[in-house]
């Protein structure tokens, strides 16, 4: 069995190695300078505008409270930005990641722990770029689904977690299975893996919110999905009724 707590495991020990903590550092810097700068420089225009937004649903909507919600409304906006400025920073990371430093930790992952798995190269930089643009298409898709959600507060923390957690192993995925896997092995590992690709993807959603992990969770995330897919490519050969392709 291929076990998502394993990948996770293996993703940890290969963060200690020197060739990964340069990946760690350079995309998350380049993740928080950008998006610190505009929350900097937007930061009270968004927050009164958000603010506005949601004090004028708390006294015109159907809860439609009858005092002053406008204090409230600052702190909810002020809250909300933070929230929102976290999965857009691992995002933003990933995205950068998963252009210049994936070939070289599926290439670090690979020869450690799978040396003698074939490869097939059935991705391209062309279908590395379009799977990002998928993604992201994705991503506002889902957003703008979620929009009527969003009216209620105890779901704000949960719904960027649960985009973000499509979002990670749809950047991922195909990056970690495009040297090794051809077009036809990528289809069927991803179909036949799709719900423990999600839950792999929302658990490390979630930990981008823990303190200190956030910073190196996108290598982590990266890793983490190279493992667990190599690991699924190799299952999925080694099945009875596999055509293997010298």
């Amino acid at each position: 069995m291929i076990s998502i707590a394993r990948s996770l495991a293996f993703a940890l020990g290969n963060l200690l190695h020197p060739s990964m903590l340069w990946l760690m550092l350079w995309p998350v810097l380049i993740a928080l300078v950008l998006w610190g700068t505009l929350a900097l420089v937007f930061w009270a225009q968004l927050a009164l505008w958000l603010a506005g937004l949601i004090n004028e649903w708390l006294t015109t909507g159907w809860l439609a409270f009858q005092w002053d919600m406008q204090g409230a409304a600052l702190i909810a906006a002020k809250f909300l930005i933070v929230i929102l400025l976290v999965p857009l920073i691992q995002l933003t990371a990933l995205l950068i990641l998963s252009t210049f430093g994936m070939p070289a930790m599926v290439e670090h992952v690979a020869s450690r722990n799978y040396p003698e798995l074939m490869r097939r190269k059935g991705g391209s930089l062309a279908g590395s770029i379009w799977n990002g643009v998928v993604a992201l298409c994705g991503m506002a898709l889902l957003f703008l689904v979620s929009i009527p959600f969003w009216v209620f507060p105890p779901l704000w923390p949960m719904i960027p977690v649960l985009i973000l957690g499509w979002v990670n192993q749809r950047v991922l995925r195909y990056d970690a299975l495009a040297e090794h896997a051809d077009a036809a092995e990528m289809r069927r590992v991803f179909a036949g893996r799709r719900p423990n690709l999600y839950l792999l993807g929302l658990v490390l959603a979630l930990m981008a919110y823990i303190p200190l992990v956030g910073f190196f969770a996108p290598v982590l995330f990266g890793l983490s999905f190279i493992h667990y897919l190599l690991a699924a490519l190799q299952a999925h050969r080694a099945a009875p009724g596999e055509v293997r392709v010298p």
